[in-house]
Formats: C-alpha cells, structure tokens, sequence
C-alpha cells in the first residue's frame, strides 16, 4: 500500500528556528582541497551581527544577484547547517535567494559546484560520476561543522537539491538508486529530461559505475531533505523510499512540463515516502526555472542570444504575481518545514 501523502498548504507563519532573526547575511568562499583529484569550490551564508558594505553576489546582466557582507563574522552561538546541491548545468549560486532567506532565520547554508555538472565545467566523464555528487556535500558538511567559526551542529543537518540536485539530496537522505531500473524506465519514458541528461553523460555505462550509483549515499547526519522538482526520480527504488526515516519536502513546478512532469518525478517521489514523513506541494503557475534566481528585464533575449535554447530559464510560467512571489511562497514552506524538522539546538 502506498502511503498517504501530506498536502501543505502554502499559507502559513513561519516559525523562527530558534535564533534571533538577523539584519545581514555574510558570505565567504570556500576551496575543498583535501580530495586533489575532485577539489571543490564553495560558498557559505551565513548569519551575522556585522555591519559594514554590501557585496552583490551573483549580480549580471540576466540575473538578480543577493546582498551579503563578504567575509563578516558569523553570528555568535549555535546554528543548523543546511547544503545546497544545484542542478545540471547549474551552479553553487542557483539557490542564493533561498540560502540568504535561510541565512537571515538563523541558519547556515553552504552550497558547492559538483565537477562536470556545472555552467562553467560540464565535462561528462567527471559528470558521469553522479555517485560522488552526495559525497561533495558530507565532505562540504565535514568542511563547516569542523570550523568553529560558523557554530554549525553536525547532527540533523538539512539538504536542498534543485533539479538533479534533488536526486542529490534524497541520495543523501537515504534513498536508494538502481541505474538499470532506471534505464529501463527511460525506454518507456524517453521524452524524460532525466533520461537525456543521464544518457548524454553516459551514467551507468560500465559495471563498476553502476555498483557505486547502486550504492549507499547516505549520510546519517541528514535530518531533513527537501527536493525541488527533481529529476531522476523514477530510478529510486520504492523499497528504499519506503524505509526513508529522514522527513521529505517535495515541490513541484505545478504539474510540470513533457520533460520534467510532475507525475513521474515529484509526485512519483512522494508517493513512495513512509506515512508521516512526507509532504508534497505542488506550486501552481511556476516553471522547473522558477526555483533559479530572479531575472532581469530583457533577461530572455540576452540568454537567447548568447546561446540558443537558454530563454526558458527565465520565462515565468502562468502565475501572475511572478517568480519573487513564488520564491517568497518556496521560502516560506521551506522554513515552516525545517523549523519544524530541524530542532533549534
């Protein structure tokens, strides 16, 4: 029997995660050497009582960036972590908006560029490797909870993935994935941007990467996941969605498009969490873009001419208040759900 999924309305209060609202996010960039055949590139908000000037982070000539206090000592006390995992041809910057949000609530958040998946390095044979996109973020969660300067817990420690991020975080979180399952699956569901993207990289191709993407990715850290419009979801097995003990966000882009359908990746998702523990929103009149940053006027034109087929990522859908309202809607579950999930320590 499938379990029955909680349906979250997107009008309620959020509750503080237990640490004074604060006035400025700082930011600070992070290498992650330790591994020198995957060196990783990362970036923390954070809370912080400083003042002083503002940086625009991620700011160009398409996209909004987010205001931050570059360097600037974190806010005394203890805090939860939350990691951000990106999508396909994505960027550690795709969800500032959400990590700034996060950041001003008490929290910090650290998110990383996983080699071969980014805008800047989509290099197949590394973004084959899909396994070692989980093992970024614990070695990014080893990485902040072991600096004393952030005072971020390393229990119950939360995880965002946009896209294929979100096959990222539910890896992390627990869920199983089986490469041949999903293999077939594509050769009934082609028109899967999953399936595209899983075969233009190659994944899966020889035994022993099929054994590590079949692999546990798991780290027993995790205390919450949430995955936004996520792909690669009909590749998880439901036995091991069915054994998840870590509690599960699902958003949807609405019911989705042809290459990213709400029926066969979020909600296919949800429908195989244990009882209790998941909760899925779909968010009416959004776009699987919608969870990108905010973009500037002309911004489409602009992506389209420098590259024919990118104007979609910032297209709005059909909701007519536009993407700051549904990124205000997205932050506000958000929260409401990690501080409900996340104890404050």
């Amino acid at each position: 029997m499938r379990p029955l999924i909680l349906l979250v309305a997107l009008a309620f209060m959020v509750i503080s995660a237990g640490v004074a609202r604060a006035d400025s996010v700082g930011f600070r960039r992070l290498s992650l050497v330790e591994m020198p055949e995957r060196p990783l590139e990362a970036a923390v908000w954070y809370p912080t009582s400083a003042s002083g000037p503002e940086t625009l982070i991620g700011d160009n000539a398409a996209l909004v960036g987010e205001s931050v206090i570059v360097d600037a000592a974190p806010a005394a006390g203890r805090h939860r972590l939350v990691v951000l995992s990106h999508g396909f041809g994505g960027n550690l910057g795709n969800q500032a908006w959400l990590a700034v949000t996060l950041a001003r609530h008490g929290y910090v958040v650290a998110a990383v560029n996983h080699p071969g998946t980014t805008s800047r390095n989509l290099r197949p044979d590394t973004g084959a490797r899909l396994w070692e996109r989980p093992r970024d973020l614990s070695r990014l969660i080893d990485r902040i909870t072991r600096d004393p300067a952030f005072g971020a817990d390393a229990d119950k420690v939360g995880v965002i993935g946009h896209s294929l991020g979100g096959w990222t975080a539910m890896a992390l979180a627990g869920a199983h994935f089986d490469p041949v399952r999903f293999a077939a699956d594509c050769e009934v569901h082609a028109q899967l941007a999953a399936c595209e993207i899983f075969g233009r990289l190659d994944a899966g191709s020889t035994a022993e990467a099929r054994a590590l993407l079949a692999g546990d990715l798991a780290d027993r850290r995790v205390g919450a996941a949430v995955a936004l419009d996520l792909g690669l979801a009909r590749g998880f097995t439901p036995e091991s969605l069915a054994a998840l003990k870590v509690p599960v966000l699902v958003m949807s882009a609405g019911e989705g498009d042809a290459q990213v359908p709400a029926a066969l990746e979020s909600r296919y998702l949800a429908a195989h969490l244990p009882f209790g523990l998941g909760r899925y929103i779909a968010l009416e009149g959004a776009t699987h873009f919608t969870f990108l940053p905010l973009c500037k006027p002309g911004a489409v034109a602009l992506l389209e001419a420098e590259k024919q087929g990118d104007g979609p990522v910032c297209q709005n859908g059909t909701a007519a208040e536009g993407r700051a309202a549904l990124h205000a809607q997205v932050a506000d579950a958000v929260l409401h759900f990690l501080d409900t999930e996340l104890v404050a320590p």
